[in-house]
C-alpha cells in the first residue's frame, strides 16, 4: 500500500481479526502490504495495547532452553554410564559364536574374556560414548568461556584508557621503566 494512503475499513477489520487471533505484527504487515507501524497503530486504536507483547513467548523460550539443558545433562550422564558398562565388558567372561563346519552350523564357546577384535570394537564404543559425553558437557559450559573472553577484552580496554589518561599515552620515565626507584 502506498505510503500516506489510508487503509480502507475492510482491510482494517481484517487486520484487527488477525491481531486478535495472535498473528505477529510483521506477518500481518506483510500479508496486507502495510507497515508494521500501521498494524501497531490499528491495534492501539482498538485498545489492544498488549497485542504484540511477547513476554510469555520469551518465558516459554527460556523454559524450553532450560528443559533442553536438563535433558542434555541427563543424556551426558547416561553416556558416561554407558562407557563404564562397556569398558567392564573388556575383562568379563563372554560367549562368542560363529558359523562353521561343513554344514555351516552356528557354534558357540564360553571364553574368559572377549577376543582382541571384540575388545577393539568395545574400546571404540567406549571412546565414542566418552566423546559424546564430553561434547554435551561443552555445549552448556561454552557460555562461561565466552563471558571470560569478553570480560578480559573489557579489562584490557579499560586498562589502556586508564594508562592513556594517567600518562597521556607516554611511557614511564627511564628510572621507573628500568625498575630503579627515585627515593633510594
Amino acid at each position: 500500500m502506498p505510503r500516506g494512503q489510508r487503509i480502507d475499513d475492510d482491510t482494517r477489520a481484517a487486520i484487527l481479526d488477525d491481531i486478535r487471533v495472535g498473528k505477529s505484527c510483521r506477518g500481518i504487515a506483510k500479508e496486507y502490504g502495510v507497515s508494521p507501524g500501521s498494524v501497531t497503530n490499528i491495534a492501539r486504536e482498538a485498545h489492544l495495547n498488549d497485542a504484540f507483547e511477547r513476554t510469555s513467548t520469551e518465558k516459554a523460550t527460556r523454559a524450553k532452553q532450560a528443559d533442553n539443558k536438563s535433558r542434555r545433562a541427563q543424556l551426558a550422564a547416561d553416556l558416561l554410564s554407558d562407557a563404564e558398562r562397556l569398558r567392564k565388558q573388556l575383562w568379563e567372561p563372554t560367549t562368542i559364536g560363529a558359523f562353521g563346519g561343513r554344514e555351516g552350523d552356528w557354534h558357540t564357546a564360553d571364553v574368559k574374556e572377549p577376543p582382541f577384535a571384540d575388545k577393539r570394537a568395545i574400546l571404540s564404543s567406549v571412546q565414542t560414548a566418552i566423546r559424546s559425553h564430553t561434547e554435551l558437557e561443552k555445549v552448556d559450559s561454552t557460555g562461561s568461556s565466552d563471558d571470560a573472553v569478553s570480560m578480559l577484552g573489557d579489562l584490557a580496554s579499560k586498562l589502556k584508557r586508564a594508562w592513556e589518561a594517567d600518562g597521556a599515552g607516554e611511557p614511564p620515565p627511564e628510572s621507573q621503566a628500568s625498575g630503579e626507584r627515585g627515593d633510594e
